[in-house]
């Protein structure tokens, strides 16, 4: 009773403040700002309140709230347009809905999609504030709960969603989840500093040479952007091109909203199980947006008796992860606000500009200021139905451009996704790492390897060596004190019921794996193609585990080495059942062999080689002349186009993407031109 009577007086103040005509349009504005920035993939909420913060100082604190809250409310809302309409995440958090998404939007049927989308993110918002106006008072506890074991299962957990995702071949999918693990390993290690798949030679090659650029690069590691970017975007820009033909197969829109809202209502009680998980994982600090999609993904799945349909175009595997993703926003203001803990890069910006409007993220805010964490946990949930409705109101006229003939939108896609990547480091580095992990992501898709199970590895990759590497450590220092000190640290009722689910899960996806296609039916082919790529793979872990064997350092040398040791095994497993199976076994997967690939008017290399020159002129003449000339060469040849259309369509491209650098106050990538000659920006 005392918490309730805390917290209704704490509440009501809150209304009476977010209600004011002020912080509404404050909070109408953060909005419009979330949804601008949230439909170009890559970007997401981090550069949205990048850019606003230098305009929060000396701002009324329930306006400047407002205004931050509105914009990183509406981002996992937006988002959604890229992974429906075009495959493309648009952030970590709405990586699973690609899955079935992308290929209901391939049918036709992209307005349904993102209606479905938006009502079920509408609802996780509204759930998850309601959630947390009670939960904000008891989450103490719960979350001091969550030591580094806690939250080494929970990483676990995530890693188990593979099972589901594995396909028709479980060791693919678990080949798959081992180089993402390893991928996310290149570079600095965490603990020891000791250098991974970076050849220490390259450093004394010559200092200032291209050598030393590439050392620098690899050290830092490959971020999540070019990864999600390359995986995705690339083989599906790709592959849509070579079909020489619209998004939406007939150039039909399909149903549109009401069918979404439909869809949503029969679906309810699964929006509200996977709300559930998303509050529950957001307020677990580190974990959020990175892992929550997955596990309510795997959740739709496991709980739906007929599973043919996922990874096709079924509109359940759309609902789960919407409902979870907005959901988990609120649950991440749970360590955001009670212990200053950031639940994510967005968030940490976030705590940035709570300072500047005079509050520290703590103990003392819920204490001292229970009515402005309030305000920010209901200005979230307002401003959840102010994107969805703008997005509901949107999706019909949006998702008319999967009518529209791709080759006139491959060009602006290969524009932001590049722009988008080069932001993640400013270094022309990023576009070479985009290139080689989009020609990795053709290759998986191609030879059906599980290209979800790989993402859900390398989003992992770090804090996962992070959490075992320090949970090691302090078990092992309990350990020498005693064998019951070492398993009540290690062996806590959390842990055991997170690994109870992780066994279920494992059990329960393997079984159900085989008739769930994650990237859709693929035909068999030739041995010889699948067979390469395969050794190919082969040679890469056998390399890490080399590399990894000859660290001295144990805390950088024992993840690395036992991923890279269980990826052998599949790898080595794999290679002996090829080679005695037939060649109509479903072991040699290849979309070339049948299909729409194998039927497309144009070639993979000839596809793929566009894009490539596009990078190759921006490491030449800096991107903004590349772009013209890329774009007005591609118009008038792949698509056909007039010299009028063709040169008006580069000048809208390279205007609004200089528009979109100048808000964001962000830079393009220069090349070798620059070097010698001092040019105006943006060239």
């Amino acid at each position: 009773m005392d918490l309730i009577a805390t917290a209704l007086p704490a509440l009501g103040e809150a209304f009476s403040l977010i209600l004011q005509p002020q912080q509404l349009l404050y909070l109408t504005l953060g909005v419009l700002l979330g949804l601008s920035v949230g439909v170009f993939p890559g970007l997401g909420g981090i550069a949205g309140l990048s850019l606003v913060l230098p305009f929060i100082f000396g701002m009324d604190p329930v306006s400047g709230l407002a205004l931050m809250v509105g914009l990183v409310a509406v981002v996992p809302t937006s988002d959604t347009f890229a992974s429906v309409l075009m495959g493309i995440p648009g952030s970590s958090a709405s990586q699973a809905t690609v899955l079935d998404g992308f290929p209901l939007a391939r049918k036709g049927e992209a307005a349904r999609a993102l209606a479905a989308a938006f009502v079920s993110s509408l609802f996780g918002g509204l759930l998850g504030a309601t959630i947390l106006t009670f939960f904000i008072l008891i989450a103490r506890p719960l979350v001091l709960a969550f030591a580094l074991p806690e939250m080494l299962a929970v990483t676990v957990l995530g890693l188990a969603m593979v099972a589901i995702l594995a396909g028709r071949i479980a060791l693919k999918g678990v080949a798959a989840a081992c180089l993402g693990l390893l991928i996310g390993t290149i570079g600095e290690a965490g603990h020891g500093g000791s250098l991974r798949m970076v050849p220490e030679s390259w450093m004394l090659a010559a200092t200032g040479s291209a050598s030393f650029e590439s050392y620098q690069y690899l050290s830092d590691g490959i971020k999540l952007v070019i990864v999600g970017l390359g995986i995705f975007a690339i083989p599906e820009i790709v592959s849509l091109l070579r079909q020489n033909q619209a998004i939406a197969r007939g150039a039909q829109l399909g149903a549109g909203w009401a069918q979404g809202l439909r869809d949503w209502w029969a679906n309810i009680w699964l929006s509200v199980r996977c709300s559930s998980i998303g509050v529950i994982v957001g307020v677990i600090p580190g974990l959020g947006g990175s892992v929550v999609d997955w596990i309510a993904y795997g959740h739709t799945v496991q709980t739906s008796k007929d599973r043919d349909g996922f990874g096709k175009g079924d509109i359940r595997g759309v609902i789960g992860p919407e409902s979870s993703n907005n959901a988990k926003e609120g649950g991440g203001l749970v360590p955001t606000l009670i212990f200053g803990i950031p639940g994510s890069g967005s968030m940490a910006v976030f705590i940035g500009g709570l300072a500047l409007l005079g509050y520290e993220a703590g103990p003392q805010l819920v204490q001292n200021n229970l009515d402005i964490t309030y305000t920010v946990v209901w200005s979230l949930a307002l401003a959840n139905v102010l994107g969805a409705g703008l997005c509901i109101a949107l999706s019909g006229p949006i998702a008319r451009l999967t009518t529209i003939r791709f080759a006139l939108l491959a060009p602006f896609l290969f524009m932001l996704i590049s722009f988008a990547a080069f932001q993640s480091r400013q270094s022309l580095g990023d576009l070479v790492a985009l290139f080689g992990i989009g020609l990795l992501g053709i290759f998986l898709r191609r030879f059906d390897w599980s290209r979800p199970a790989f993402l859900i590895g390398f989003v992992l990759s770090t804090q996962a060596e992070n959490f075992s590497a320090n949970a090691h450590q302090i078990a092992s220092f309990k350990f020498k004190r005693g064998m019951e000190e070492g398993l009540g640290y290690i062996a806590t009722p959390i842990v055991l019921v997170i690994l109870a689910l992780t066994v279920v899960s494992v059990f329960y996806g393997i079984r159900q794996s085989k008739q769930i296609r994650s990237e859709g039916e693929v035909a068999t082919g030739a041995k010889r193609a699948p067979l390469i790529f395969l050794l190919a793979l082969l040679a890469y872990v056998a390399t890490a585990w080399i590399n990894a064997f000859s660290i001295d350092l144990a805390s950088d040398k024992i993840f690395p080495l036992t991923v890279a040791s269980i990826g052998l095994v599949a790898l080595v497993i794999l290679l002996a059942r090829m080679m005695l199976a037939g060649e109509d076994s479903e072991l040699f997967a290849d979309r070339e062999a049948a299909g729409e690939d194998a039927e497309a008017p144009h070639s993979l290399w000839g596809t793929l080689a566009w894009f490539a020159s596009l990078l190759v002129l921006t490491s030449l003449l800096g991107f903004i002349l590349a772009l013209a000339l890329f774009m007005t060469t591609f118009f008038r040849l792949r698509a056909g186009l007039n010299w009028l259309w063709s040169l008006g369509l580069t000048a809208a491209g390279i205007a609004f993407i200089c528009f979109l650098a100048g808000a964001l106050n962000r830079d393009f990538p220069p090349g070798l031109l620059q070097n010698f000659v001092d040019l105006p920006w943006p060239l």
